[in-house]
């Protein structure tokens, strides 16, 4: 059987950051997790992430930021933002940067999973809140 792809998940909140890692899980994928971009950014998994699943604010380096480092290194991972900020210019942002899907908090865990299923499958860009144009 082959191998799960691998989703990175960087949120600096323990609770959501474990229900996301557990919800995935539980759909079949293998995920990591990372308290903070920095964390991340230093892991030598991050090579291996198929997806990255992150938070726009968080302590240091922001969830664009962090996505910003990963293009500017050659290493862009299909990513979905997370923000409890949603909003048109955070949306716009989003897209424009190149950004899979965006997910306002709350959201339901069946639009986190139509998120990353479409950035593994090398979907189609940030549109309207779960990505969805």
């Amino acid at each position: 059987m082959p191998e799960a792809p691998l989703v990175a998940i960087v949120d600096d909140d323990s609770s959501m950051r474990e229900a996301t890692s557990n919800f995935l899980q539980a759909a079949g994928l293998s995920t990591v997790t990372f308290e903070d971009a920095s964390s991340f950014l230093q892991s030598a998994r991050r090579r291996s992430a198929a997806c990255l699943v992150t938070d726009v604010r968080m302590p240091g380096i922001t969830g664009f930021e962090l996505y910003q480092k990963l293009v500017a290194s050659g290493e862009a991972i299909p990513t979905v933002l997370m923000t409890a900020y949603l909003n048109d210019s955070v949306r716009a942002r989003a897209r424009e940067a190149g950004m899979v899907c965006c997910l306002g908090k709350p959201f339901a865990p069946e639009e986190l999973l139509d998120c990353v299923l479409n950035a593994l499958a090398g979907g189609r860009q940030c549109g309207g809140e779960t990505g969805e144009e």
